[in-house]
């Protein structure tokens, strides 16, 4: 093995089951991703190749992962009480979690590994490296017309002097007529990789705000994947937020099944120093009548990199599919960067479909404004920041999970006048 998986070479060679072993020679055949893949063209795994990423050990730092999880539920009061699924370094933590009553729970420990529908090994190196050494995983499922309230799913990364990797695999299925409101948060402390697969599939009518919120270490590598399908009538609605990492990606493969069905794909980055930070999504449009929504904002400091790819594709059978994309970037410094590629592939001819991006900077006229009104600069500058995010926040769709976004982005903003 060679370049970044021979990080992983050893546990790959330990691993036992027919399907890990097929998903190892998927991985094998192709490898994982370099800047050749165009999928991969602005983004670069070479931090995988810097270290050999042990498996979790059995024991971890607990008062670390305690001290996280208060960090993370502590930011507003409403999370506090709402029910939580924790997982530390990939594995269920049982005394850390409080489960929900609305929800059928169960996990992937609890089950042997079969085949994915959407996240298949075949079609994606990192699902294929995922379901090689997935642990553990949430799976949610919500009865027909239930209404399972707020739920959070916290993943805390705990490494000590060990890089370590842990690469859960979560599925949430919502029944006709269900809703639920998912918020996805994580941290972690230490040198890790963070890989999960997400499965999600909305039922006919069915409804789910999907929040995800990425705080993680500031060594850590966290490549997320998501595959969504959205029946008829059915709304899926999510948002994710970035402000953690040195290497993110959030990558989202959505299908929208039958007449009606509705797609939210938004998010936003607020990345400095050196981290990179890259939000890519496929929406296809399987049926007619169907909208899809996609609008990413980014706020870039220092040699920090944003990466935006959003790829529409709409199939013949899709007529009048009503989709938008739109990318727009804040970049603070000279240094900072953005790569967008918004993408249309039509095959249908009776559709409304558009895509935008666009770059600036802080407007000087603004920030004079308010320095002549005897703001200091560095809160000026903070104001201005916020209120380009709070346009993106806006569009969370639950009111509770907007305003826990705006809280760490607030706490985000002070830490950052501090250290001016």
């Amino acid at each position: 093995m060679s370049g970044p998986l021979s990080s992983f070479a050893q546990r790959l060679n330990d691993v036992e089951g027919a399907e890990r072993q097929a998903a190892i020679g998927a991985l094998l055949r192709t490898g994982l991703p370099d800047r050749h893949v165009e999928a991969w063209k602005y983004t670069s795994l070479r931090p995988l190749s810097a270290q050999e990423f042990q498996a979790p050990p059995a024991q971890y730092d607990a008062a670390q992962a305690k001290s996280l999880l208060d960090n993370l539920l502590s930011q507003h009061d409403a999370v506090q009480s709402l029910p939580r699924i924790v997982f530390v370094n990939g594995r269920f933590v049982k005394d850390l979690s409080l489960l929900p009553e609305g929800v059928d729970v169960s996990f992937f420990s609890q089950k042997s590994l079969t085949s994915d529908v959407q996240a298949s090994p075949d079609r994606d190196p990192l699902v294929a490296l995922n379901t090689a050494l997935v642990d553990d995983g949430a799976i949610l499922h919500v009865a027909k017309g239930a209404d399972a309230g707020r739920v959070l799913l916290i993943s805390l990364g705990v490494a000590g002097d060990t890089a370590i990797s842990f690469h859960p695999r979560h599925s949430v299925v919502l029944e006709e007529g269900a809703h639920l409101s998912l918020l996805s948060l994580s941290a972690g402390v230490g040198a890790y990789f963070h890989n999960p697969v997400t499965e999600v599939t909305v039922g006919e009518s069915a409804k789910l705000y999907h929040t995800t919120l990425q705080a993680e270490g500031p060594q850590a590598i966290a490549l997320a994947t998501t595959y969504v399908q959205v029946a008829g009538h059915g709304v899926y609605n999510s948002f994710a937020l970035g402000l953690g990492s040195l290497l993110s990606r959030h990558e989202v493969h959505a299908r929208l099944n039958a007449p009606h069905a509705q797609l939210h794909v938004n998010g936003a980055q607020n990345l400095a120093e050196h981290q990179v930070g890259d939000i890519t999504s496929v929406i296809t449009h399987a049926a007619s009548d169907c909208i899809s929504r996609q609008t990413v904002r980014n706020v870039l400091d220092g040699h920090a990199r944003g990466v935006f790819q959003g790829k529409v594709l709409v199939e013949q059978v899709a007529q009048k599919t009503d989709g938008y994309q739109m990318n727009q970037a804040l970049l603070l410094s000279e240094n900072a960067e953005i790569d967008a590629k918004p993408e249309l592939e039509i095959y249908a001819d009776d559709v409304r479909c558009s895509h935008g991006a666009t770059v600036g900077a802080l407007d000087d006229d603004q920030l004079f404004y308010m320095r002549s009104r005897g703001v200091p600069e560095a809160q000026a500058r903070h104001i201005l920041i916020a209120a380009f995010l709070d346009e993106a926040l806006s569009l969370i769709e639950d009111e509770t999970a907007q305003e826990y976004c705006r809280a760490m982005l607030a706490i985000r903003f002070s830490a950052e006048r501090k250290a001016a």
